[in-house]
């Protein structure tokens, strides 16, 4: 297919070093007649897939730029190279998945939906997630992982399989954080539990590790561990782990 060519409901693309004005002007275009659009040739375009709707799907070729999927709404986007920051920006529900590493403060705010990250990841990723109801929103990460990880955490789900790096879970309190490697004792942070993941949380795992199978196996030449066994669940002492810091 030529550039913006549709065949079916699938799209193709071509941005290369267009303005990332133009870029989502394009991509906008080829959305409203095709629920699948190739994006080629994609060189840091910012805000690729805001908003994105259930039901349309992108396929990035390239480095998408900072803010991709911000605001997602049930889409889906994956990116089959890295991707640079805030991606899933404040997202309601979907799926990203990056066939690379991704940047600083993935997730920020994010309310709902998925973030599979094959390798790792940069600073303050799921910083201020937070869950209502029966939206959990999710961030699996399957290498190192910048300082700040799930800094202000109020909800959600961060696995993280390789490394954390300072101030892990600094201010965190709520949700949880699944670490492959445990934590010195003196190295877990004021107001917040380490302890062995229970059965509840390896099916919360084997759901996640599997899905991160599903996207990555092929890129990894086999799959992870998805059983769950061997993790250690971080999360907060209490409801309310930092009471004492406020006036009652």
């Amino acid at each position: 297919m030529t550039d913006g060519q549709t065949e079916g409901a699938q799209a193709s693309v071509s941005l290369g070093t267009s303005h990332f004005r133009e870029a989502n002007e394009r991509v906008r275009a080829a959305l409203a007649t095709a629920d699948v659009v190739e994006l080629r040739d994609v060189f840091a375009q910012r805000y690729l897939g805001c908003a994105l709707p259930a039901g349309k799907r992108l396929e990035i070729r390239g480095v998408p730029g900072n803010d991709m999927a911000c605001y997602l709404d049930g889409g889906s986007i994956e990116v089959f190279g890295n991707a640079q920051d805030q991606i899933g920006n404040t997202m309601n529900g979907g799926s990203v998945v990056i066939h690379g590493r991704c940047g600083d403060a993935a997730g920020y705010a994010m309310r709902g939906g998925r973030i599979f990250v094959r390798d790792g990841c940069g600073w303050r990723v799921g910083i201020h997630m937070k869950q209502f109801e029966d939206r959990c929103p999710a961030i699996v990460i399957g290498g190192d992982a910048g300082s700040f990880l799930g800094e202000y955490l109020a909800g959600g789900v961060i696995v993280l399989m390789g490394s954390p790096g300072e101030y892990l879970a600094t201010g965190m309190h709520g949700g949880v954080i699944y670490l492959r490697e445990p934590l010195d004792p003196d190295a877990v942070p004021e107001g917040l539990v380490l302890e062995p993941v229970d059965a509840d949380d390896r099916t919360v795992l084997a759901d996640l590790l599997g899905e991160y199978n599903d996207h990555f196996a092929a890129d990894l030449g086999a799959p992870v561990d998805a059983t769950g066994e061997g993790y250690w669940r971080l999360r907060p002492a209490s409801s309310r782990p930092y009471a004492a810091l406020y006036a009652s």
